[in-house]
């Protein structure tokens, strides 16, 4: 299949295809004169890459994983690792976004504090 068509079923921009050619993420596709020729495992590779992006991957997090990996299918074991990874991430970010609110949860509370002594102490 074509780029316009493997960009259709992959949810991915023919710009971002091949980009993600350029920076080895795609392997180089099979070429027909002047055009790319896909298969569905592209299509697939494409599909996961998409995904992984939505739930927070960059694309150097993905280069890394795909250089550990130069077989033909996906790096399902090493998609584990990676997910298992960034949700540690995520849960270190979580806990350090929950201490920032409770302090400012503290530092309103102060606030408010100020504010009514100093309302009583003017009457």
């Amino acid at each position: 299949m074509y780029i316009g068509k493997a960009a259709r079923l992959s949810g991915n921009t023919v710009k971002s295809i091949r980009h993600y050619e350029a920076i080895g993420l795609l392997p180089p596709a099979q070429r027909s004169g002047k055009y790319r020729i896909y298969n569905q495992q592209s299509v697939e590779l494409l599909i996961f890459i998409k995904c992984a992006q939505q739930l927070g991957f960059r694309l150097k997090e993905l280069q890394a994983m795909f250089q550990q990996h130069r077989g033909e299918a996906l790096p399902w074991e090493l998609a584990r690792v990676a997910i298992a990874d960034k949700k540690r991430e995520l849960m270190d970010s979580i806990g350090a976004l929950q201490q920032l609110h409770y302090g400012l949860e503290a530092f309103e509370a102060s606030l408010k504090s100020a504010q009514d002594q100093c309302r009583l102490g003017s009457l």
